[in-house]
């Protein structure tokens, strides 16, 4: 069977409904654009998963018109005026109550405390560890030890509290090589951070961690941060 590669690129397209397109997709972007504006955010690293809501409902209002030459601008433009009615209207209860706001965006979620991951289902399944190593080292961690509170807030950032140079503690490396030393077989005495909770343990031969069960460790490190 032959693969008729004009239909599959090409098809009806003319020149003028080219034109056409060219002229529905930019007059849906700026739209688009004008109602991100009035929305009031300044960028992408500020919604919340309720806004990002909003921005797939709005993609999905100015997809059609850009190249279906039987969806006229205008329903668009009236859909787009209901979402942002919407989303002013909702914001508006939210800033005046708080178990609505908390419905809408979520509330902060504690991954670390007093130089630990804690221990709460949710926080480990709300960030990939690898992903979240990465968040430390561009704060300038070097291990978990100098952090006493993490927090994951609403918008996806990652706000850390920070021992003083005094108070750092051994904790687990999140720095790749250090990291990579990870194992379930420990033969030398030493300081061992568990790599699923962070608790750092003095141990000679490999255990099961007394905090989370978990089995595999890395040698703990006590560096202070360098900002």
């Amino acid at each position: 069977m032959a693969i008729d590669w004009h239909t599959i690129f090409i098809n009806d397209l003319d020149l003028p409904y080219a034109l056409e397109i060219a002229i529905r997709t930019v007059l849906m972007f700026l739209f688009v654009l004008l109602l991100l504006r009035l929305s009031g955010k300044k960028g992408v690293r500020q919604l919340t998963i309720f806004e990002v809501a909003i921005i797939i409902a709005l993609g999905s209002a100015a997809g059609d018109p850009m190249f279906n030459k039987d969806m006229a601008i205008l329903p668009s433009l009236l859909v787009f005026a209901l979402i942002l009615g919407v989303y002013r209207l909702l914001t508006y209860f939210a800033a005046r109550n708080e178990k609505i706001e908390s419905l809408l965006e979520g509330d902060p979620m504690y991954i670390i405390e007093d130089g630990m991951f804690t221990m709460e289902e949710e926080s480990h399944k709300a960030f990939a560890k690898d992903e979240f190593f990465a968040e430390m080292r561009a704060a300038s961690i070097e291990h978990v030890g100098q952090v006493r509170i993490a927090l994951l807030e609403t918008n996806g950032q990652v706000s850390f509290y920070y021992y003083s140079d005094e108070d750092v503690r051994p904790g687990l490396p999140v720095l790749p090589k250090p990291y990579s030393e990870r194992t379930k077989h420990i033969v030398k005495r030493g300081a061992y951070a568990c790599t699923f909770c962070g608790k750092v343990s003095k141990l000679s031969k490999a255990t099961a961690c007394d905090r989370c069960g978990h089995e595999e460790w890395v040698p703990a490190i006590d560096t202070r941060r360098l900002a």
